[in-house]
């Protein structure tokens, strides 16, 4: 088995892949790539059980078979090289001799019947969206999502399709965000819900391609399949917990404000609110928007006097500035209104401008409890 691959090309796959890769496995086979060769077809696998990534990728050979090479080893071994081409040449004594314009290197290899298999979905539904939509829905939601193991439903980002659009959602209790589009639609109703690392991995790729992404899933498992890109990856079991429940649907309280500037008080009076809490107050009165934070441990205050567009009653609300200042760098839009009705209730941040036709965010943030 013998193959003739360009270096930097080789290292642009195997660095994507290399993702998937856990950094301890109990399995020794999982620090391997797989190298599946058909001719002048040259499949790369990496797994970690849970999801499973290949690329296909287009070489020079007329030889057959697979074998199992080590991750860390050939990834350090790429990028020593500049641009040129690499002769990979399977060996009887089980090793893989590369040759370079430079010299020659052994690494052991493991039988390629060995790497666990990538999962084949029965009777999948399928959908297809496009690159761009699927790496920003990843992205204005993946960072809500919870860590809590107990919960693991609230880990993932939840992907809802119907006819009428797609909708993806994250929250991990505190904070929420739900990314529609009405522009892109599936044949069918369904939902599931998606983990994190699978996601972190498309969001890398998904960025610089501007091609349709295939998303087939049945109950347990999704494959996405784009460009030369196949990755499988079981779902999170478990139902999603009802989140239309806890937008707040009547709010007669509305703020409109500069991003920036809202975004930069928050940033710099936070620094002032109490480590454990982060407790920042807003109070808002007619045209004026009052920030302040105070760490009563240390005597420390702060408060900035900012002019707003606001219009219901005079009140007061609690927030954590970690969750705020989240939700705004993720915010892309010039203005911002906030959306608010008690100062128990949730409040809801959504972009004025700068948003796609047929997309809507909205971002929900919980209130904390003001200490007067």
């Amino acid at each position: 088995m013998k193959f003739i691959v360009s270096s930097t090309y080789l290292l642009k796959q195997l660095q994507v892949l290399s993702g998937v890769i856990n950094s301890s496995n109990t399995l020794p086979i999982l620090d391997n790539f797989l190298f599946e060769l058909n001719n002048t077809e040259l499949k790369v696998s990496a797994s970690d059980l849970e999801t499973t990534m290949s690329a296909t990728l287009e070489i020079d050979s007329e030889s057959v078979g697979s074998v199992a090479v080590p991750a860390k080893l050939l990834l350090e071994t790429l990028k020593t090289f500049a641009e040129q081409p690499l002769t990979f040449t399977v060996e009887d004594n089980n090793t893989v001799e590369i040759s370079s314009n430079s010299g020659k290197y052994a690494l052991a290899y493991s039988a390629g019947d060995e790497f666990p298999k990538a999962v084949l979905l029965d009777d999948p539904s399928s959908t297809i969206v496009p690159a761009e939509v699927l790496a920003t829905a990843i992205s204005k939601t993946i960072f809500a999502a919870g860590n809590d193991d107990l919960r693991p439903v609230m880990s993932g980002v939840f992907f809802q399709f119907s006819p009428q659009g797609l909708t993806f959602v994250a929250t991990d209790a505190h904070k929420l965000v739900k990314y529609a589009r009405t522009d892109v639609h599936a044949s069918q109703v369904a939902d599931f819900i998606m983990p994190k690392k699978p996601l972190n991995i498309l969001k890398g790729i998904l960025a610089t391609s501007n091609s349709e992404v295939t998303i087939e899933y049945n109950d347990a498992n999704a494959t996405f399949s784009f460009d030369n890109y196949v990755l499988t990856c079981r779902l999170i079991d478990g139902k999603y917990p009802n989140y239309e429940a806890v937008i707040p649907k009547e709010n007669p309280n509305k703020l409109l404000i500069s991003r920036s500037q809202f975004f930069s008080s928050v940033r710099r009076v936070a620094i002032f609110s109490n480590k454990t809490t982060h407790q920042i107050r807003l109070k808002i009165a007619g045209t004026e928007l009052n920030i302040s934070a105070e760490d009563i441990d240390y005597s420390n205050k702060a408060e900035e006097r900012l002019t707003c567009d606001y219009q219901g009653d005079d009140m007061q609300i609690g927030f954590n500035s970690r969750f705020l200042t989240e939700m705004l760098t993720n915010l892309q839009s010039d203005e911002i209104q906030l959306e608010m009705s008690l100062p128990n209730r949730a409040g809801i941040l959504t972009p004025v401008d700068g948003l796609d036709e047929g997309e809507t965010v909205t971002m929900l943030v919980m209130p904390v409890m003001l200490n007067n």
